[in-house]
């Protein structure tokens, strides 16, 4: 059964994110929340983990993962972002939004689109989430958790200890999270596509739906 931490949502414990710090490392796969809505979530260097991860989600190797980055800079080292996307990206970050971009060297072909050699991007806005990859000095590889045959992602925390602990090895609560998914901005053409409307508005951004 997994575990189940309780961090505070604003003061998280440094104790307990050392502990899901380690878990990652260590090849679990967890939930955690995000200022959109629940994720699932593991180390990004661990094919194993990605493999559950996947098999949970119920998604094959088509469907673009994300990194969850802990600012512009990292997502530079494993997204190739050209001066417009930077000023893109710089007025959307830290918030509810997962770009599609073409993917570094530095990013396992397991992870790319296996046709279009990108990966999925975001810098979250929840201090939880930051402090875990403060600690984790890297990016966690990560998924929407809305469950094979649902429309609607998962939000509470228990909800997600009840229907998957026995499949996970750490599930977070950090008090009430989103209940839509990301945004989901495609940056590999000529001009941004909004391949999902979620949770990030468009119109700050100076874009609107197709």
């Amino acid at each position: 059964m997994a575990q189940f931490f309780s961090i505070h949502p604003t003061h998280p414990q440094a104790r307990l994110i050392r502990q899901a710090e380690h878990i990652l490392r260590n090849g679990g796969l967890i939930a955690y929340p995000t200022d959109s809505c629940f994720a699932l979530g593991c180390h990004l260097g661990d094919a194993q983990a990605l493999a559950r991860l996947r098999q949970v989600r119920g998604i094959d190797e088509k469907h673009h993962l994300t990194l969850m980055c802990r600012d512009l800079s990292e997502i530079a080292t494993y997204a190739i972002v050209d001066n417009v996307q930077y000023r893109l990206l710089k007025a959307a970050t830290p918030g509810s939004y997962t770009f599609i971009l073409p993917a570094t060297r530095e990013v396992p072909r397991r992870l790319m689109h296996p046709k279009r050699r990108t990966i999925g991007v975001r810098v979250p806005a929840h201090p939880v989430i930051h402090a875990l990859l403060a600690a984790l000095g890297e990016p966690i590889l990560s998924a929407t958790l809305q469950l094979p045959g649902e429309t609607q992602p998962l939000t509470d925390a228990h909800a997600v200890q009840e229907q998957l602990g026995r499949v996970l090895d750490l599930v977070i609560d950090a008090g009430p999270c989103g209940s839509a998914p990301t945004t989901v901005l495609d940056l590999t053409g000529a001009q941004p596509q909004v391949l999902r409307l979620g949770e990030g508005p468009l119109l700050p951004l100076g874009l609107t739906p197709a």
